[in-house]
């Protein structure tokens, strides 16, 4: 499985974008003091959680028997149409990459976590976390010889306990997208250098390892199949550092993908982008600093301490700083445009534990309010699908924090708005110096 230390190198290569780059930043000024955090409110008791094998009555096994089509994915409400007028929800997708569930076990925590504040998550599977160490040369990536990785692979157990987390999360409602497979940043052969067909090999790839598990993995043929087929189950990703989006696109579009999640961007209502909805993380306060940095575990750690492995007296200073920059991105969505917030993590104890500490009581603070919908990005993509068009233009005229100046109602009903709030909003933040920077129904 993965170390924190391979993680740590995941793309400081691309500093020079934005303070915060999902595994790139610099480490700025030290923090001056956290922001008050939201208030929280009780929620329902948790459900039994012992991971889920799959259902009886599965229909069909695919291939090898790694997958099987088992129905219509069950606690997925449906989509349904904004009403004239009507205010939207707030959207927040909470998603993880690689996703892989090791001797920290904080796979099945979040899991559990999701499922007990009703909430659904996306799950980016490292496809070479279903691929067994003594059979790592089946994985062939672009431009480095068989059986390489920046990430490693897996063995026997580690891949038994991510099936399991696998099936449950996908039971439950969640959704298993891809973060495809090596990681490889950077110039020299990264995820950035790729060409389109190079893309279709590297998703090709992730998908056989999902689809083929109980080949590679010949120890483990009597588990219970995944009970999706993942050639319809995979509609979307993020790349490696955010690196090599152009290319991945171009060659995602034509393989099923519905959108994007690799970009970077303001808490502004999402378009279309190269045919994809594009979903990108999103700058976000960080209480007591002068700029913005990405909702991202990885970015928040690399502003503050640096490393994985700061000082200990301030880990529980950092942990509340994210929490509190999260809580604020979400009030003034929340209380303004309404914008989705998208948050990213990884399954990772940097700098104690805190923000895995973040991420808990951020979900516990807002997947309980009223009007708010925790969802995958699946979920948020089917959401965006059945919308009147003019309806979702007429959204992304709104900028970060902005209510409509007329009221929800006249301006979703059509009626002449003020005008602050048919001003243009950029689709990306301006350019920058380096470091600084600016479950239930789903209805």
């Amino acid at each position: 499985m993965m170390t924190a230390t391979k993680r740590i190198a995941l793309g400081v290569v691309v500093t020079a974008l934005i303070a915060g780059l999902a595994g790139c930043s610099d480490p700025g000024e030290e923090a001056a003091g956290p922001a008050p955090g939201a208030g929280k409110k009780a929620a329902p008791e948790a459900e039994e959680n012992s991971p889920a094998a799959a259902p009886r009555g599965a229909v069909n096994l695919i291939g090898d028997g790694s997958t099987a089509f088992t129905g219509v994915q069950p606690k997925l409400p449906p989509a349904k149409r904004l009403r004239p007028g009507q205010k939207p929800p707030q959207f927040v997708v909470f998603s993880w990459d690689g996703a892989g569930e090791d001797s920290q076990k904080l796979f099945s925590h979040f899991r559990a976590v999701a499922k007990k504040h009703d909430a659904r998550m996306t799950y980016f599977l490292s496809g070479v976390y279903l691929l067994p160490e003594e059979r790592k040369k089946r994985y062939a990536p672009p431009r480095h010889s068989a059986g390489r990785s920046d990430i490693g692979f897996n063995d026997t157990e580690g891949i038994r306990r991510t099936l399991a987390e696998l099936r449950a999360a996908w039971l439950d409602g969640n959704e298993i997208g891809t973060h495809f497979n090596g990681h490889f940043c950077g110039p020299d052969g990264g995820v950035g250098t790729w060409s389109v067909e190079e893309w279709k090999s590297e998703i090709n790839q992730a998908k056989s390892f999902v689809k083929s598990w109980k080949t590679n993995a010949p120890d483990l043929r009597e588990e219970a199949p995944l009970p999706f087929d993942y050639d319809k189950e995979l509609i979307g990703a993020r790349t490696p550092c955010l690196e090599g989006r152009k290319n991945m696109v171009a060659a995602a579009r034509t393989m099923g993908f519905r959108y994007d999640s690799s970009g970077i961007g303001n808490q502004v209502w999402p378009a279309k982008k190269d045919g994809l909805w594009d979903l990108p993380l999103q700058l976000v306060p960080v209480p007591g600093r002068t700029f913005e940095t990405l909702a991202m575990d990885y970015n928040f750690m690399f502003n503050q301490s640096g490393t994985t492995q700061g000082d200990p007296d301030k880990h529980q200073y950092w942990g509340n700083q994210m929490r509190d920059g999260l809580l604020q991105a979400f009030d003034r969505a929340y209380n303004g445009n309404r914008a989705p917030l998208i948050i990213g993590n990884h399954f990772e104890s940097w700098n104690g534990g805190a923000y895995m500490r973040a991420v808990e009581e951020t979900i516990e603070a807002v997947c309980t309010r009223q009007e708010v919908r925790c969802v995958s990005f699946r979920q948020l993509a089917d959401w965006l699908d059945v919308q009147d068009q003019a309806t979702l233009a007429r959204l992304r005229t709104l900028k970060v924090g902005q209510a409509p100046e007329p009221g929800w109602t006249a301006f979703l009903a059509g009626r002449t708005p003020g005008k602050a709030a048919i001003s243009p909003v950029p689709a990306r933040p301006a350019d920058q110096p380096a470091g600084k920077g600016s479950g239930g129904s789903v209805d």
